[in-house]
């Protein structure tokens, strides 16, 4: 998964087989039934320090096509504040379990990949700001940062080292329909050790 240059305080992703999740046709995740991933996020500071949380991303059913487009259009015409607005008025589709925190996930698609997938979660309000009140952080404007973004890859039994968390971002199309999502951190949030609990039925 690739990242765009620093910012500032800031981390842009450029997660382009997120457009493909969001343009694709919703057989695929209609087919899957519940499914709860657990995975460590880990942070690595300016200073060298890590620090590691357990995960727990469960999706309880997913995004329609319906839905998607919907999420598109607010995208292409508002950008996050449109696309806040619009997942705050969906009802939910999971969860997104950060240490103690738990925050609903509004939007949960999959993309069969070569041999497994590629899920996509977000939500509708920002989980935390990295960095924010440190000591020694530059203040930066959290306006904006409306959402959280999960994006992990695992393969047919459901594991995988392939994973992103961005816990408050900005979210936009850039000029080629492709995904980009703004981190409020600085320092980026990587998932390891994902792997699906026990089989869930609906």
């Amino acid at each position: 998964m690739s990242t765009c240059p620093s910012r500032g305080t800031r981390r842009c992703c450029a997660l382009a087989v997120v457009a493909l999740a969001l343009s694709a046709p919703a057989a695929f995740a209609q087919a899957q039934g519940k499914e709860v991933y657990n995975a460590t996020a880990s942070l690595k500071t300016e200073a060298g320090a890590t620090m590691t949380a357990p995960v727990v991303l469960t999706i309880d059913r997913w995004t329609t096509d319906e839905d998607r487009d919907k999420v598109v259009l607010a995208l292409k015409g508002g950008g996050t504040p449109a696309v806040q607005n619009l997942l705050a008025s969906m009802p939910d589709t999971g969860s997104l379990r950060l240490g103690k925190i738990k925050t609903p996930v509004r939007f949960a698609r999959s993309l069969p990949v070569a041999g497994g997938k590629v899920v996509t979660l977000v939500t509708a309000q920002p989980v935390f700001f990295v960095g924010a009140g440190l000591p020694g952080s530059k203040p930066v404007e959290k306006a904006g940062y409306n959402v959280a973004v999960v994006i992990f890859q695992v393969d047919a039994d459901g594991k995988g080292d392939a994973g992103d968390l961005a816990p408050a971002a900005k979210v936009k199309l850039d000029d080629k329909s492709g995904f980009v999502v703004e981190d409020y951190g600085a320092e980026a949030v990587r998932l390891n050790g994902i792997t699906k609990a026990s089989s869930t039925t609906k």
